[in-house]
């Protein structure tokens, strides 16, 4: 079924704004037109309903070809007669020739049906009215194979980010001729490392910007995206910050016209919904090949990745699956050169590298039967030294792990500190929350993942520990663990915690990068996270503080891949907020999504870093190689 209806001007900048997970790098004057015939589709799920489906088809009808689907709740925009800038994952793939299906999501957009943000499977499907992102994948592989001219009865499924979350679904009880899906940047749960929460700790400018437009509801089937609200200022901080506690935020913003927005505030804790939405469990009995890939700095989803790789490598063990870990933001092996994220430069065009020598290979060899298929292994890019590795496993089984404890007067030590007692502490007030940026901005941006932290290194309610300079490279595969021993004259705290290679005050001085200039001292982030506090004891069973106690709280920063180079140091910073990055906490034990302004009251930190209480983190240190 055609649609001929012509996107407003301004409607098409949202959606292409928006539509980031649909960019590509190296596009050329490839023109779509002269090499693609366009259908679009109206194809029928099992209980009805119909997902609204464009459809690409390379114009040389004397051969077959695979189907690549892309399902999405971004828009398969242009709709009737337009044509995409773009087709697939990668400028190479278009030119290798496949057939290109977008759909919109149940749903949205075109679509009909009701929209379920990251809609749980149903594991137990007894009629037809059952239905999930699973089994709308199957039907809509199903009527493809059947009704697509040219096809040669094989299907591969890819996305980037939520587009990712519906390749991963894809994987669940898939069609046969579903041979081939990279999950890319898929979301893997919500709550304990995805997008809008980390540890239990609502990620606020992401949450705030994603569901001022996602979030306003879909009345009838559209070609246009809902307008949202539009900040009065660029500085996000003052004025989420001025906009008081998140219910106060909730009232102003957004009424009651967000469903998912106010799903999520009724649920602050880990409770059936948010573990109804965990991917990685239902990675069983998976029969495609699957390629995985995931960003070193990216700022949303990087867990979703490593766990649902992990839960494959698990559940699945014969199964065909390699995981990529490149040195990018999120998306970024697919909408640029991948070779710099901010002042950092990884010395080569590393997303060139995915495409070419992975990514292509990947699909022709499992849809076309071309060529060799990339090894079945990992793939990671190692900063600091930047260079691609292999390994068997991730993280390296030949990593080592080894403790690095915080010590008097600011320094990192290698062995136990020699005192008996210590602390250090600072005053964390709710009211001049520590920024994640030195920046003035009121959209997230991906820079900050590498970016300078001598903005927070200078204030008083940040503690940083360091390295001497270090004589030896030290390499680092995997997740860093954080072993906090801490008291709070409150009843609840977050502990944010950077790891941070320290460059040498002089250029000369740093003989892995020799020449460059204007980085002396730069304090890069390689990865920070957050614990929300009430939560050490299980993100399902929230617990107060007691005031002036020492407790431990232990958790997992996600995963790098990085060397500290000899001449450099190693920095870890400590604080109690990373705003507007993450919400404010009270520091009271209330309820955060119904907090009033009064509930938000200063607290003194202590760090403790002597005995048995000596902070620490843990890293999974690989050995140097000859």
């Amino acid at each position: 079924m055609s649609i001929n209806e012509v996107h407003s001007k301004r409607a098409m900048k949202i959606l292409y704004a928006l539509l980031m997970s649909c960019a590509m790098y190296g596009q050329d004057n490839y023109v779509i037109e002269e090499h693609y015939t366009k259908a679009e589709y109206r194809i029928p799920m099992r209980d009805g309903e119909t997902l609204f489906t464009s459809v690409y088809t390379p114009r040389d009808t004397t051969k077959s070809y695979p189907l690549l689907m892309h399902r999405t709740p971004y828009s398969v925009a242009p709709y009737g007669e337009k044509y995409r800038d773009n087709l697939g994952p990668s400028t190479i793939l278009m030119k290798e020739g496949y057939i290109f299906v977008y759909q919109d999501v149940r749903g949205r957009f075109m679509s009909d049906g009701v929209f379920e943000d990251v809609r749980p499977h149903n594991k137990n499907k007894k009629t037809n009215q059952d239905v999930d992102e699973s089994s709308d994948t199957y039907d809509s592989i199903e009527w493809l194979i059947t009704h697509c001219a040219h096809n040669n009865g094989k299907a591969g499924l890819w996305g980037i980010s939520y587009p990712g979350f519906y390749a991963a679904h894809g994987l669940i009880d898939a069609h046969p001729a579903v041979k081939a899906v990279s999950p890319q940047a898929p979301i893997g749960d919500w709550f304990l490392g995805d997008d809008f929460h980390h540890n239990g700790a609502m990620f606020l400018i992401d949450a705030f910007n994603f569901y001022r437009s996602f979030g306003r509801p879909r009345p009838f089937p559209t070609t246009t995206w809902p307008s949202g609200f539009q900040y009065p200022t660029p500085d996000g901080y003052r004025f989420l910050l001025n906009a008081g506690s998140i219910a106060s935020l909730k009232k102003k913003i957004y009424g009651d016209t967000s469903h998912f927005w106010n799903e999520a505030f009724a649920h602050p804790d880990y409770d059936e919904f948010w573990k109804a939405r965990n991917v990685p469990q239902h990675m069983k009995n998976i029969r495609p090949a699957v390629m995985v890939v995931g960003g070193l700095f990216d700022a949303e989803d990087l867990y979703g990745p490593l766990h649902i790789y992990q839960a494959i490598r698990e559940n699945s063990p014969s199964a065909y699956a390699v995981l990529v870990l490149g040195p990018w933001s999120h998306g970024g092996w697919a909408r640029a050169k991948g070779d710099r994220l901010g002042n950092i430069s990884f010395g080569e065009e590393t997303s060139v590298y995915f495409q070419s020598k992975l990514e292509l290979r990947f699909f022709n060899y499992f849809l076309k039967g071309k060529g060799v298929a990339p090894e079945h292994q990992i793939y990671a890019f190692e900063t600091g030294r930047n260079q691609w590795h292999t390994y068997s496993s991730w993280p390296p089984t030949e990593k080592m792990m080894k403790k690095i404890y915080f010590s008097s007067g600011g320094k990192l030590a290698l062995s136990p500190p020699a005192e008996t007692t210590g602390y250090d502490e600072y005053c964390s007030n709710p009211s001049r929350p520590v920024p994640y940026t030195e920046d003035i901005t009121n959209g997230r941006g991906r820079e900050y993942m590498t970016d300078d932290q001598r903005f927070a290194w200078q204030r008083p309610d940040v503690v940083s520990y360091e390295t001497d300079v270090l004589r030896e490279n030290i390499s680092v595969a995997g997740p860093i663990t954080a072993n906090l021993f801490v008291s709070t004259t409150g009843t609840d705290a977050d502990f944010v915690v950077k790891v941070i290679d320290v460059f040498p005050e002089s250029a000369k001085d740093d003989p892995a990068n020799a020449g460059r200039t204007k980085m002396g001292g730069y304090q890069m982030l390689v990865r920070g996270e957050v614990m929300r506090a009430r939560y050490r004891k299980g993100f399902d069973k929230p617990a107060a503080m007691r005031p002036n106690t020492i407790e431990q709280v232990n958790f997992q920063l996600q995963d790098i891949h990085h060397t500290f180079n000899y001449g450099h140091k190693l920095m870890v910073q400590v604080q109690s907020s990373w705003f507007p990055l993450v919400d404010r906490n009270p520091q009271s034990f209330v309820n955060i999504y119904q907090a009033s302004e009064s509930d938000f009251r200063k607290a003194t930190q202590r760090i403790y870093t002597a005995g048995k209480h000596a902070s620490n983190i843990e890293l999974p240190i690989l050995p140097e190689k000859p």
